[in-house]
């Protein structure tokens, strides 16, 4: 049975902090390290009042502190925000505190709208096209340092931290192929592109010294409860936040309703772009799960849940885990 890992945004529900929605991620890891998930990943994004991982290293730093054994990384870091030495600096200083657990999730989109993408100081145009760029200058800063060379992540050099490609079109599985890294593709929220890309990933993957084969990962929202009507009810949240966001009034998580408020254009677009959902009992997040390995035979999952209140999110990952355990024994007694 391929792993199950977790993507977290630290999300903050209504009425609640920041510091509610750390202690919250935290107390998830410690959970998803114990029910077996591979990886625990955060976020980047910015001026969003609903999500709290917009410093990701510093997240991952606390949720790395906390935990064990599970790897903890970024789904990831938005380069284009950035400087390549800095982010280097960064996870070179994850990677010393908490040697082999730390992943470096790489996007290209800013994670932000344009007005906070100029407050960050960043040129997004000029960034984004340097993107390849950035990425192997990320790859030499991890690597063991060369003879003159004048500039170096300290600490950082020589670690070699995992690098990841993620995205949502095919420009990053061109990349993640040419570079032979694994790939990460959006399908939570943007699943348009998503066979088409592992395809290209797959078709064009050239090996490297950090990957043999391709390995692609595969994001799906999570929302599961005892019943269908009730994961469906949690997933109003999500869906809640999403029609906010599209109107540009982000928010906080909003608790679950029985009805959206929304028009037929909105809902159907929020149908659309949450496709890549398993809601409802565990027997029917058993076969959406099933269906999307099955299509798009992906080395791994990756799940995610903007849930309301702190219990029903837990248990929507411990059902999770049990449906990842039951159909690894149905496939070992085949």
């Amino acid at each position: 049975m391929i792993p199950f890992s977790v993507l977290d945004l630290a999300p903050i529900p209504l009425g609640k902090t920041p510091t509610d929605a750390f202690r919250h991620s935290l107390d998830l890891a410690q959970h998803a390290e114990r029910w077996g998930y591979q990886r625990f990943w955060l976020a980047e994004h910015h001026n969003m009042p609903g999500i709290a991982s917009a410093a990701t290293a510093v997240v991952i730093g606390h949720i790395a502190g906390g935990t064990k054994t599970i790897r903890v990384g970024s789904g990831g870091v938005m380069l284009p925000n950035h400087a390549p030495l800095v982010i280097a600096e960064q996870f070179g200083t994850l990677a010393s505190l908490y040697p082999d657990r730390i992943d470096l999730g790489l996007g290209r989109a800013p994670g932000t709208d344009q007005t906070t993408a100029r407050a960050l100081r960043r040129d997004m145009h000029e960034s984004a096209d340097r993107f390849p760029e950035d990425v192997v200058e990320l790859q030499r800063y991890f690597a063991e340092p060369v003879s003159g060379q004048r500039v170096r992540a300290v600490p950082g050099a020589g670690l070699n931290v995992p690098i990841w490609l993620l995205g949502s079109s095919l420009f990053s599985a061109q990349l993640a192929a040419g570079l032979g890294l694994p790939f990460a593709f959006a399908s939570h929220f943007a699943p348009d592109h998503l066979l088409t890309a592992l395809h290209v990933y797959r078709s064009q993957f050239r090996p490297s010294a950090a990957l043999a084969k391709p390995y692609a990962m595969v994001g799906v929202n999570l929302f599961a409860a005892e019943t269908d009507a009730e994961g469906e009810r949690l997933f109003t949240s999500l869906q809640q936040q999403f029609i906010a966001l599209r109107r540009g009034t982000p928010g906080q998580l909003p608790p679950p309703v029985d009805q959206l408020e929304a028009s037929e254009m909105e809902l159907a677009n929020v149908r659309h772009s949450l496709a890549c959902s398993a809601v409802g009992s565990p027997e029917t997040v058993r076969a959406a799960l099933e269906s999307i390995i099955a299509q798009t035979q992906a080395d791994e999952l990756i799940l995610t849940a903007q849930i309301y209140d702190h219990a029903a999110r837990l248990r929507s990952f411990e059902i999770g885990t049990q449906v990842r355990d039951a159909m690894a024994a149905a496939s070992a007694g085949r």
